[in-house]
């Protein structure tokens, strides 16, 4: 069985979208690799699924997409990705290309944000299945 769905050929294209990342892509994933924001290590261009995400977060389940000129033809196939994604208790942050290059500091600060709001709830359900017993 397969991890939500994944197939060769999709990981096979994920590799294909590593290799041709867009100069944005490039630049957030600079900050993103290494765990250098909030201390979490991010994947890029994920397959989960019949989708790939653009980076994704497996301790926090967090996706974050960039989205493109393109994108604003696709809001039926973008909304039905957020769906899946959700319904896998994946969360999807989401940033229009021209963010990142008019406003880095502020997409990282936003995304560094999301980091630390979500690693707290899991430091908090960590102390309380412990404190329960079942942790």
């Amino acid at each position: 069985m397969t991890r939500f769905g994944r197939t060769s050929s999709k990981t096979d294209r994920a590799r294909r979208l590593r290799g041709a990342a867009t100069l944005v892509e490039r630049k957030l994933w600079s900050r993103l690799r290494g765990a250098q924001v909030g201390g979490f290590s991010f994947r890029r261009q994920h397959p989960i699924g019949p989708f790939i995400a653009d980076f994704y977060c497996a301790p926090l389940k967090l996706v974050i997409e960039l989205d493109g000129d393109q994108h604003a033809e696709r809001r039926g196939y973008d909304a039905a990705r957020t769906r899946f994604l959700e319904s896998k208790s994946i969360d999807v942050l989401r940033f229009w290309n021209t963010e990142l290059t008019t406003n880095f500091d502020s997409v990282l600060e936003s995304i560094h944000r999301e980091i630390l709001r979500r690693s707290n709830l899991l430091s908090a359900n960590h102390v309380n299945l412990a404190s329960s017993g079942r942790g």
